[in-house]
Parts: structure tokens; sequence; C-alpha cells
């Protein structure tokens, strides 16, 4: 099965031909698994590249809508394996329609991301950033550098699937209240979270962090109108889709001095930015650099995944997409 792979990093390529060599997949397997990695992405204009191979291997940022998938069925490609959990990249009707399956890796570290929110919190609760450029100038005063505990404080997860039930872990685990909501109760969690109505969770949080999916309904959910319900001084969290944050709203938010901090790993418009290197370009319409004029606000490239652990189990898991496709068994992991 030839699989050719879009947007490789150097990481990328290192841990599926890593897990290429597991036993798993070199003797227990029927399938011979031949990738080829390429540095381009997955758009129209590249899905011509496709011809010949039997699946593609994409991403979150990758382009899988209509016009690309249409390039990708007349070269022959039946299956699109993401390597990642999110599929709103993904037109997943004309993907039907044309007979072209997708599988994706739902859950590979639910920690990894969840220990990065935290991390996150911290920093943009703490100025840790701020702090850290004010040393290297030699500058050892603490003024605007003040944050408050989170022991007994109230951390709010929006989304409590397997990454949200890690934060919350977490958040126990600091000594804080832990309130949650999501359309699905996870019984694992109840003997110490409790579940209240999203207009609770927003008004009530010290810590608002979110771990849900993007979907019609969650879009924009985090707008001005759910801002202005928020605690005073709410630290804001996410690490999950961008676009579930209106990010004009947010800077509108922010410059009602409605927060005390904002650590996001994923934002609006950040596609043309994830993994790339920039920094000799001059962004006209940067939403980056307007979040970052705020001295309270935290931003990391879309690396709440990016552990040696959750590579690997992307790389299997992906893998192991592949082997069941091509021999025709059945796999949780389709989206349809």
């Amino acid at each position: 099965m030839r699989i050719l792979f879009y947007d490789t990093k150097s990481y990328d390529s290192k841990s599926f031909d890593e897990a290429l060599e597991n036993d798993r997949f070199v003797t227990n397997s029927d399938t011979a698994l031949e990738i080829e990695y390429i540095k381009p992405d997955l758009e129209p204009r590249t899905a011509a590249l496709a011809e010949g191979f039997d699946a593609v291997c994409a991403f979150v940022s990758s382009d899988a809508g209509a016009e690309t998938l249409h390039i990708l069925h007349d070269k022959g490609v039946k299956l699109v394996l993401l390597r990642c959990a999110g599929y709103n990249n993904v037109d997943l009707d004309t993907a039907g329609r044309l007979g072209i399956r997708v599988m994706r890796v739902p859950g590979y570290s639910p920690e990894a991301v969840a220990e990065h929110a935290m991390a996150l919190a911290l920093a943009a609760n703490r100025r840790l950033h701020k702090a850290y450029n004010k040393v290297r100038e030699n500058d050892f005063s603490l003024s605007g550098l003040m944050g408050f505990n989170f022991y007994e404080k109230t951390a709010g997860i929006i989304g409590t699937g397997k990454i949200g039930a890690a934060m919350c872990r977490i958040c126990r685990g600091f000594g804080m209240k832990v309130i949650a909501y999501d359309v699905y109760e996870n019984p694992d969690l109840k003997d110490f979270v409790n579940y209240r109505p999203l207009e609770e969770v927003l008004s009530q949080s010290d810590l608002l962090s979110l771990h849900c999916p993007l979907t019609d309904s969650t879009y924009h959910m985090i707008n001005l109108e759910t801002i202005r319900r928020m605690k005073d001084g709410v630290i804001l969290v996410n690490t999950s889709r961008g676009a579930l944050v209106d990010t004009n709203d947010l800077i509108e938010g922010i410059r009602l001095r409605k927060f005390g901090g904002v650590g996001l790993d994923v934002y609006e418009e950040e596609t043309n930015n994830v993994f790339e290197d920039r920094s000799d370009e001059i962004l006209e319409h940067s939403t980056t650099a307007r979040l970052l004029s705020f001295p309270h606000v935290m931003i990391t490239s879309h690396q709440g995944f990016f552990t040696r652990e959750a590579l690997m189990a992307i790389a299997e898991t992906t893998l192991q997409n592949a082997i069941d496709f091509d021999q025709g068994r059945e796999n949780n992991n389709e989206v349809h």
C-alpha cells in the first residue's frame, strides 16, 4: 500500500519510520506499507502529486475540501489518513460521494495536550513569558508579574472527552474545584467533577479551559456575549480549535480588562502559521501580532500534541488505520 505523506517535518518522518520498524507492522501484517514523504501540504494545487498512491496522509492544517478530494479521486486515491483528531478541514459529504474513506487518530496522548493547557494557564497567570524577557534584560523587578493561586479556585472545563478529562484530573491535583460542561457527561469523572450548565461554568470559573470539537454549535462559542458572563480576571485557555473563540471579540474582551490571562495554542487564522518559520516576513494582517501586543497573552504554535509519546502514538494509529483499510477490517477511527 503506497501512502503519500504531505507537509512532512523531520519529526514526522522520524516517528513514522520508527513505527514502521515495530514488529507489529513488520511481521504481523499482510499489508506492505510504503510511505513517500513530501514537504508541500495537501491542497488543490498539490493533490495531483498523489497519482499512483493508494492513500494520502494529511494533518489538521491540510485542505481536504471538495476541490482537493475530487482531484485525489481522479488520481485513484481511496483513503485519507488524518494524523490528528480533528477533521473539520475535510469535506466529508464529498468524500462519501466519491467513495474516499477518511480515518483519523481520535486519541494519541490526551495528557500531552492537557499538560500543555495547564502550562499555558500557569504561564499566562504568572506572566512567565514576560518574566523571562525581563530577566534577560537584567530587569529583576516584579512589576507586572502578579498572578493568583490556583489552589482552591474553580476550574471550568468545557468538553470532557479524553483530553478534557485529563485536564480535569490535573486541575484536581492543583487542589482546584472542578466544574464542567459537556453534552455527554463522562461517568469516570463523576466522583470529583460537578457538571453544570454552560452559563454557570462561564460565570463561576477562575480558570476556563476549552476541550471540545469544532462544530456548528460550538463555532465562536466564546464571543463578546459569553465573555461578559465570565468572572473578571478569569484565565482563558484554548488548546482545542481556534474557531471556538471569536478573535475580534476576544481582543475586545482583553481591552475591557476582562481576563487575568489568556493562553492559546490555537487561534483563528493560524493555518498559514502552523509549524512554519515566518520570522523573515512582514505579516500585514497578523492576528498573532494583535494578540501578542497584550502583556498577559501567551501564544504557542499548535504544539499541545508535541511530545515523543504522542508522536509515536499518532504514527502507530495511523499505520494501523491504513492496514485495517487495506484488509477490509472495521475500524472505529473512520469518520463519516
